[in-house]
């Protein structure tokens, strides 16, 4: 016969094992979902220490950090039909951890396949320049579509960043040749305006030393000066055209008295 101070003490033993096996420890950024008898209860636990009696309960953990999910790249073709490869990445956290578990089977893997979609369908509706430009307008309205769809499984998306736009060879050389382009155009119209500029300053001093006769001379010695210093052999001395035209009128003026008188 089994001593009855014996089984008790194995009874003990057992009992003890089993509630050891039933205290389960949650991290702070941890919740325990829990089912008893199949059935779900009104909240979940944690964090710290928690006791679940199984078989009768049964514990999912849920994390409640920010969770990083990179969406593949994805073919995508624009509304100008330019067919491009984008791939981004989503942010995303569980706010209410039993809506996590019981209204979707894996909120991962579904809102993972939700941005794909997402994404290829709204970039679809842009064009190449608004896609290429408009970073963060297109990276709000995917979050708040996101958000949307994913807050009936408790999760919140918090942010949306497109990481990158691959575009086709033929694509980036037309983009090459548009930017030199425009930059070409804005070299000949800063180019045309310093010539305008220039050109007014001109007219300007002009106006200004014909008013004054004194200051060409002036202007002139100074420029002697200029020459002076430079230690030239060389000096150049500016004569105003009008003084070539009075010769030359001087010079037909008396060639034209010279001339002898033809006799009949």
């Amino acid at each position: 016969m089994i001593d009855f101070t014996s089984f008790s003490t194995i009874v003990v033993i057992i009992v003890l094992l089993y509630l050891i096996s039933s205290i389960k420890i949650l991290r702070e950024y941890e919740r325990g979902v829990i089912f008893r008898l199949g059935r779900l209860l009104d909240q979940p636990k944690g964090p710290g220490v928690i006791l679940v009696f199984a078989p009768i309960d049964r514990i999912v953990r849920v994390s409640l950090r920010v969770d990083t999910l990179e969406v593949p790249a994805q073919d995508v073709i624009t509304r100008d039909n330019v067919t491009v490869k984008v791939n981004a990445v989503v942010y995303f956290r569980v706010l209410e951890p039993r809506l996590a578990i019981v209204e979707v089977a894996n909120f991962l893997y579904a809102t993972s396949q939700l941005s794909q979609t997402t994404l290829r369908s709204v970039l679809g509706e842009v064009e190449l320049d608004e896609l290429l430009s408009q970073r963060d307008k297109l990276n709000a309205r995917l979050q708040s579509i996101l958000d949307q769809h994913t807050s009936a499984w408790g999760v919140k998306v918090t942010m949306v960043e497109v990481k990158q736009v691959d575009l086709p060879e033929q694509m980036l050389r037309a983009m090459a040749k548009q930017a030199e382009a425009e930059r070409e155009k804005r070299s000949k119209i800063i180019h045309a305006e310093g010539e305008f500029s220039a050109a007014q300053r001109l007219v300007d001093a002009a106006h200004l030393l014909s008013s004054e006769p004194v200051s060409v001379q002036l202007r002139y010695l100074q420029t002697l000066t200029e020459i002076g210093v430079e230690k030239n052999t060389t000096v150049v001395f500016p004569v105003p055209v009008d003084f070539f035209t009075g010769i030359q009128k001087l010079l037909g003026s008396n060639g034209g008295d010279a001339a002898p008188k033809k006799t009949a």
